[in-house]
């Protein structure tokens, strides 16, 4: 048995040089010169020698092997190979495909995992590790309803209100109403943003429903720019200094329809107006225009 170990090692091994060797001759040579070129033959052809000596080693474990005087034991999955229903004869290699298919999910879960814990956009404000550590508070996000309240009603903005209600119990949904030009819908946990829903001046604010969408393109283009500017003015740590940013950002686009674009000029692009604003300067773009 150990013999057999060694040999399937050997194996292993073998087949790890190959896709190793084949994988730097398909990535070739970093840069195209005779010093590289000369440098990335020599590789390939100490490689290739290596390859060719395990499988000579391979060759000469397998011809010592013998013949195993009786089957090997292998546990009570020799039951199966006494099935006579004949729907069942190929349980085994099914539950070979089973458990290689487990072992994928569980690779591929454990690189997702280390993946999203580096993602910078992480919506929560709450770092989940592995070690089970003592529970701190966060005190970033305030869930104070009186602080969310307050912070709105110190907001003053021209032709700009702010009404907050709760609908839904603790959190929190703020109605703007900016001028003549839109309306949105903020729901905020605590006082982080996490949707906005943009709507023409003349719609009405479903509290049931405020995932759809406005009817008119104009207002669904200026929604998905404020869901962006949410991701950019996203600040955990300082949520006040951060929701003010984004509220003064949100104003600018109380002149939607009487300012051109800044790059091209015109009011008018494909039909729509300019629908970005630059996140520093505040400065209307068109689509087209905004890279």
């Amino acid at each position: 048995m150990e013999k057999l170990n060694f040999t399937l090692g050997a194996v292993r091994n073998l087949r790890s040089s190959v896709r190793q060797c084949f994988e730097k001759l398909a990535d070739g040579s970093p840069e195209q010169n005779e010093e590289n070129n000369a440098k990335f033959l020599l590789e390939f052809q100490e490689n290739f020698s290596d390859i060719n000596h395990q499988i000579k080693e391979l060759e000469g474990i397998i011809n010592s092997l013998q013949v195993p005087p009786a089957p090997y034991y292998l546990g009570n999955t020799t039951y199966l190979a006494q099935e006579t229903t004949q729907d069942r004869q190929a349980l085994y290699s099914q539950l070979v495909n089973s458990y290689k298919w487990i072992d994928k999910v569980h690779d591929h879960s454990l690189l997702a995992y280390n993946n999203l814990n580096v993602n910078s956009l992480r919506r929560s404000y709450i770092y989940n590790s592995q070690k089970r550590g003592r529970v701190q508070c966060s005190t970033c996000n305030t869930p104070d309803p009186d602080h969310t309240d307050n912070l709105f009603s110190e907001m003053s903005h021209p032709n700009t209100t702010y009404k907050v209600c709760r609908p839904f119990g603790s959190s929190a949904v703020v109605v703007i109403t900016i001028s003549h030009v839109l309306k949105a819908a903020l729901v905020c946990k605590g006082v982080l943003i996490e949707w906005v829903s943009v709507k023409g001046f003349d719609e009405h604010i479903d509290f049931d429903d405020l995932f759809a969408e406005s009817r008119y393109a104009v207002f669904r283009k200026v929604q998905e720019n404020t869901q962006a500017a949410m991701l950019h003015f996203f600040s955990p740590t300082l949520p006040d200094l951060a929701i003010k940013s984004y509220m003064a950002w949100f104003h600018s686009y109380s002149r939607l329809f009487v300012e051109p674009c800044k790059r091209c000029g015109k009011f008018l692009a494909n039909g729509l107006p300019p629908t970005w604003r630059d996140l520093r300067t505040l400065e209307p773009y068109h689509e087209e225009c905004k890279n």
